[in-house]
């Protein structure tokens, strides 16, 4: 696999702190440093500027201490998990190009299983017999086929795939942190996992995964990969949420399909009436995704963007463009015309409101007031 294009970086010890430090701070996400970073410039200038703009955005903002990164960092290591950016050592390569990958990624493993080539197994819990045969003889096959499975270390399908592409290294993304593994009767699974391949979690050391760290936990799952198979889905099953981020993020979906009968194939089928791959073997999915295997992946830049202007705006603008916000969802360029004001503004208002805790970004670059 040819990752000639990726840009390698090395952050030193300070702007690793800095870096983690910003992203563990409230209302900061992935889209969110990145803004931060483009109107700052650095990640150290972004973490002194935050109290000042969240009280812009009519709120405040909780900083993650130095003391609290370097406890992050130590606690990881004395399990064998390191903090990896986009284009260092560890950090899987197309993970980099989706939209909201993670600035820092704890990694555990074998760095070296990160480099090959990825396809994402994924299904129900409460799979059946045939579901867990049928995901266990597909993720061997790719293993053989130099492929690393990936999956999210539940119960199920997962389970079986994982258990399934041991010998040949399989990845587990986790919803909560390196030591809180969720279920908790898969940390042996997760012990043999570590042994040949690797597992990767954006959340911090002790945390402990919600309801709502899973679809989030499900955008890695994909973003890692050059494809996704659902074995078995219900209707409204995680699964699913993982196909659609998948098929967003440009990414092959396929699906194996199930007897009409059984409703946990109810979810697999609709996937195939929508244009998903249908799969009865490995060769379905390594056919599909061959001709995408040696094509050269592009790493965004973390440094500001040359058309990110830093445009301050006044008070007469800020409330100019707050007022056009409220619970509907609104887009970039339609505030810049309505609010008569340059995109550098917009965006720096709603970077204020963001890091005050009152806006909530949707899929498609749309806003709203929270």
């Amino acid at each position: 696999m040819d990752h000639s294009s990726v840009t390698s970086i090395h952050l030193t010890d300070a702007q690793r702190i800095d870096w983690l430090r910003l992203i563990r701070s409230d209302n900061v996400g992935p889209r969110t440093f990145r803004s931060l970073i483009n109107h700052c410039g650095s990640a150290r200038e972004a973490i002194e500027r935050l109290p000042e703009l969240a009280r812009r955005g009519g709120g405040d903002a909780r900083i993650c201490s130095q003391a609290e990164a370097e406890r992050e960092i130590a606690a990881g290591l004395r399990i064998g998990v390191s903090l990896r950016a986009p284009g260092e050592p560890g950090y899987p390569p197309r993970l980099t190009t989706i939209d909201d990958a993670p600035p820092l990624l704890g990694v555990g493993g074998d760095f070296g299983v990160f480099a090959r080539p990825m396809i994402a197994v994924v299904g129900s819990r409460n799979a059946s017999g045939a579901g867990h045969k049928f995901a266990a003889t597909l993720s061997r096959d790719l293993g053989e086929a130099g492929f690393v499975v990936v999956s999210g270390l539940a119960r199920g399908i997962d389970q079986a795939a994982h258990k399934a592409a041991l010998a040949n290294g399989t990845v587990a993304v986790l919803a909560g942190g390196h030591d809180r593994i969720y279920p908790g009767e898969h940390q042996g699974l997760l012990d043999g996992i570590l042994g040949t391949g690797g597992a990767i979690s954006e959340m911090p050391m002790g945390h402990v995964p919600r309801a709502r760290d899973f679809p989030r936990r499900n955008r890695l799952i994909s973003g890692v990969a050059l494809g996704v198979v659902v074995v078995e889905a219900a209707h409204r099953s995680g699964s699913l949420i993982t196909a659609r981020i998948a098929n967003e993020q440009g990414r092959e979906v396929f699906a194996v399909p199930g007897s009409p009968l059984d409703p946990r194939a109810a979810g697999t089928n609709d996937l195939i009436k929508q244009g998903a791959t249908l799969v009865t073997q490995a060769s379905d999915v390594i056919d599909a995704v061959a001709p995408i295997i040696d094509r050269p992946i592009e790493l965004p830049g973390e440094e500001p963007d040359d058309d990110f202007t830093v445009d301050e705006p006044d008070n007469s603008a800020r409330a100019r463009i707050v007022s056009l916000l409220g619970p509907s969802p609104v887009g970039l360029d339609d505030l810049v015309r309505m609010a008569d004001a340059s995109p550098a503004v917009v965006r720096t208002v709603l970077l204020e409101l963001e890091l005050a805790g009152r806006l909530e970004r949707h899929g498609g670059g749309l806003v709203s007031l929270v």
